[in-house]
């Protein structure tokens, strides 16, 4: 089974971090930062810090597991964290070079419900999860 985790990052100025895909054929869409857990990371936070680092290259401050989606093939454990300072144009994730992966764009959006429906944020699972969340005002309140 194939495990991943992703980092729900909380910017200071109550914005939501995500990485918005262009990809020839298919419409656009969102994704939260993360990726597959790897050998060499001593625990899974250890995996969400690594790919915080190379995909916003900043660090982040995990809080705790928000969300996890389980399918027969694969886990992702979805992280809240808050991120202080970030630059998209330093990140150096592997993916970022591999020709004909498309675009990556940095998302900043608000932590409001006409923020996140105005995207298409995906898996659609943890884009109701985040709706949820902030229509109870957890996310602010991790902040």
């Amino acid at each position: 089974m194939q495990h991943r985790v992703r980092a729900v990052l909380l910017t200071p100025n109550n914005t939501m971090l995500l990485i918005k895909r262009i990809r020839p054929g298919i419409d656009p869409y969102c994704v939260i930062v993360g990726g597959k857990i790897e050998p060499t990371d001593a625990s899974p936070e250890d995996a969400v810090r690594r790919e915080v680092r190379e995909e916003m290259a900043g660090e982040a401050e995990i809080v705790r597991v928000l969300h996890t989606i389980e399918t027969s093939d694969e886990r992702q454990d979805f992280y809240l964290a808050t991120i202080e300072k970030w630059s998209f144009e330093d990140r150096t994730g592997p993916e970022f070079s591999q020709e004909g992966r498309g675009e990556y764009l940095l998302e900043e959006i608000p932590l409001t419900a006409d923020a996140l429906d105005a995207v298409n944020l995906l898996p659609q699972e943890i884009a109701a999860v985040l709706r949820n969340a902030v229509e109870r005002g957890e996310l602010l309140a991790a902040r």
